[in-house]
């Protein structure tokens, strides 16, 4: 399989640590550090300052903070009296797609959404039936997209993100700035809530309302921003923040567990902090459970991050071999696990379509576009996710085919979504049972089970 043309077009969460190493002195060079505390105040400010410290982001409700430093003896410092706790912060940088397939911009045709034959990933949750059957289709519910740049001109989202509530913590970059062509938060965003507009691809929410939350740039951030990305997601527009009903966090790594009270361990403890914050504030987090192939039950000593973060719910990928191989009667068995999905059942929530690429060979397949036309390319492509990617220049309607648990999360977020419009008061607690109780029960490695939007607004 090694000579296909555009093999593995997207892992998007699997990640590796760069830069300073896990454990060790701290550089003698201006640096920033994650701080916990039991609550945050005046006390922690003088604490930090004392340590030689400059706060650039203090939260009081979930008693986390960010500071900057040149003092080599910082974290012993600001440690001292017992109250905080002190880690160099850390740069994630996830392993790059080997390829991607973008679709030319003159595939977009209006009249309804172009590529709805290809969108397999849809049909797999049964989104069309729900919408038919309930009219639940997400309006009012907001997610946050915590991810990199978001792409809010393409044509599928325009309109539906809350451009005003959206965020950046990678300065000097905006929420919508980025490089590449890609641009994996419009990918996933377009997931979740690519509009009903007649053009291009619909989303499994498709009135939800997007909150682009930058925390990446080219693939990396670090876990101070991460973090921040989380609590301002988790406010109410009130109080300062994205008042978000649902946070997306299609991004993660394998970190050591426990790790005590230096090093990576603080930095893992802080994530879910942050994570439990938005929890006991209502704010269902979802993540992707990580590409890594590997048993969380049996993960001995490491963690997937922040799959495995505090109270917030690991979506495994699933996907069809062969979707297009005899369109329309070809395979409709979307709940096969993926090969490089991450699994257990002690961390995986439910599963949720994120694409497979098992098909072998490379032979040609061709699905109709709508209202004509057709798509045309290697058949298991056709396996793959396809959702708005950002192009290049003015371009507005570019659509991209990836595949991972970086799909697999938006999928379970819009399912969510349309479950919260039809009970707006749910508590996450309960949100998060009802998405595992009307789930489809298949397979050992599905966690509760596979999503399923149709029993999830009918039930």
């Amino acid at each position: 399989m090694a000579n296909r043309i555009l093999k593995s077009v997207l892992l998007g969460a699997i990640a590796a640590v760069i830069g300073a190493p896990l454990f060790g002195a701290p550089p003698a060079a201006p640096a920033t550090y994650v701080l916990s505390a039991a609550s945050w105040g005046p006390a922690q400010d003088a604490l930090v300052a004392k340590a030689g410290g400059t706060l650039t982001f203090r939260h009081a409700g979930s008693g986390l903070a960010v500071a900057e430093s040149s003092s080599t003896t910082f974290v012993s410092d600001v440690q001292r009296d017992g109250t905080i706790r002190a880690a160099l912060d850390q740069v994630v940088q996830w392993v790059p797609p080997t390829q991607t397939f973008e679709l030319p911009e003159d595939a977009v045709t209006p009249g309804d959404e172009t590529f709805v034959n290809l969108q397999w990933n849809i049909k797999a949750v049964h989104a069309p039936e729900a919408w038919a059957a309930t009219g639940f289709t997400g309006l009012g519910v907001r997610v946050a997209v915590v991810d990199g740049g978001l792409y809010n001109s393409h044509i599928d989202l325009n309109g539906h993100v809350d451009v005003a509530h959206s965020a950046s913590f990678v300065p000097p970059f905006a929420f919508n700035e980025d490089v590449g062509t890609f641009w994996h938060a419009t990918h996933v965003a377009g997931i979740i809530a690519a509009l009903d507009n007649g053009i291009g691809t619909i989303g499994i929410a498709p009135d939800a309302t997007i909150v682009g939350v930058k925390v990446l740039h080219n693939g990396s951030g670090s876990f101070a921003a991460v973090i921040q990305g989380i609590l301002y997601s988790a406010d109410s527009i009130a109080d300062g923040g994205a008042g978000a009903d649902i946070i997306n966090m299609s991004l993660g790594a394998l970190f050591p567990r426990g790790g005590g009270n230096t090093g990576a361990g603080l930095l893992v403890a802080a994530m879910a902090s942050a994570v439990n914050y938005a929890t006991a504030h209502n704010v269902l987090v979802v993540s992707a459970a990580g590409n890594d192939a590997v048993d969380l039950d049996h993960s001995g000593s490491f963690i997937s991050v922040p799959a495995e973060s505090g109270s917030g719910l690991a979506i495994a990928a699933t996907g069809p071999v062969g979707y297009a191989v005899g369109y329309p009667n070809g395979n409709q068995d979307f709940s096969t696990p993926a090969s490089y999905t991450n699994f257990g059942r002690s961390a995986i929530w439910v599963a949720a379509p994120g694409g497979n690429d098992e098909l072998p060979g490379n032979a040609v397949c061709s699905i109709p576009r709508v209202p004509s036309g057709s798509v045309t390319t290697a058949c298991f492509v056709f396996d793959f996710v396809i959702s708005p990617g950002r192009g290049s220049g003015a371009s507005i309607s570019t659509y991209f085919f990836a595949e991972g648990t970086s799909m697999a999360a938006p999928a379970a977020a819009g399912v969510a979504a349309l479950v919260k419009q039809r009970f707006p008061g749910i508590s996450v607690g309960d949100l998060k049972t009802y998405l595992a109780k009307t789930a489809d029960l298949k397979g050992p490695f599905l966690g509760h089970g596979f999503v399923n939007a149709l029993r999830a607004v009918t039930e």
